[in-house]
């Protein structure tokens, strides 16, 4: 055997034992992940009210109605344009 084959299967066993420990790194990620799946789906399954509740309060957060800070129900309707623009020109606001 000469120096350079020596040299190769040196590599190939470095090469199969970084293979190895990178397999291990990515096994121990993904039981992690699905350990933390399954604490997760219990914690959620454990309080249904609330978590639909939280959800459903950060929902209604986002919407633009709740960021203008008026409430619509459904059954209201947009007013005309003509109308908002009398209401500003009697407010004393710019047009």
């Amino acid at each position: 055997m000469t120096n350079d084959d020596d040299h190769h299967a040196g590599n190939a066993a470095e090469g199969r034992e970084g293979k190895a420990e990178r397999d291990a790194a990515a096994k121990a990620v993904l039981d992690n992940m699905a350990r933390l799946r399954a604490l997760r789906l219990a914690r959620e399954a454990a309080m249904p009210q609330a978590a639909t509740s939280s959800k459903a309060k950060r929902a209604k957060t986002t919407t633009s109605t709740a960021k203008r800070g008026t409430k619509k129900t459904e059954d209201d309707k947009p007013r005309p344009l003509s109308e908002w623009l009398a209401d500003q020109q009697s407010s004393g606001h710019r047009t």
